[in-house]
């Protein structure tokens, strides 16, 4: 069988005149291999600094939502004393998942810290409440009654100026 096709695999080794010859880099094999386990383990760092971001804000949530609610019922049982405020503020922080650090009670004013989360996600949050101070319009009085002498029987809306029409 002159002039027909040869085996598999013959003259495949063999160069022809003026070609350049053909070799593989031996270097150059399974380099995708690498650089795609390096960029996997990239985005693995990458995800799990997200994730150890995402609870350590939760925890912070947590802590602050927990003394923020501690905090309104010791202020809301002020007149049971400070023992009795702070053990409803203690109560109201567990049930929140969180642990009542401190409290304390000046007057009708709570102050209380809670801390959340274990390990290295822990935040400790500091929270104040109490009855709002009195403000100019709440010091004028109340309808019906004449404002206290030194202030001004005028409303803040009516002192502003009328708005401009283009």
């Amino acid at each position: 069988m002159s002039g027909g096709l040869g085996r598999v695999g013959e003259g495949a080794g063999e160069l022809r005149e003026g070609s350049p010859p053909r070799r593989r880099l031996a270097s150059d094999r399974g380099s995708a291999t690498v650089w795609s386990v390096g960029a996997i383990a990239v985005l693995c760092v990458v995800f799990g600094v997200v994730l150890a971001l995402g609870q350590a804000v939760v925890v912070r949530h947590r802590a602050a939502g927990g003394a923020d609610l501690a905090a309104l019922a010791a202020a809301d049982h002020w007149a049971a004393g400070g023992a009795g405020a702070c053990a409803r503020a203690e109560r109201v922080a567990r049930a929140q998942g969180t642990r009542l650090v401190r409290c304390a009670m000046v007057g009708e004013i709570s102050d209380v810290t809670a801390t959340a989360g274990r390990g290295v996600f822990v935040a400790e949050v500091r929270a104040r409440a109490g009855p709002a101070e009195l403000t100019p319009s709440a010091a004028a009085g109340t309808p019906g009654q004449p404002p206290p002498p030194g202030t001004s029987p005028v409303s803040p809306a009516e002192s502003l100026p009328p708005p401009e029409v283009p």
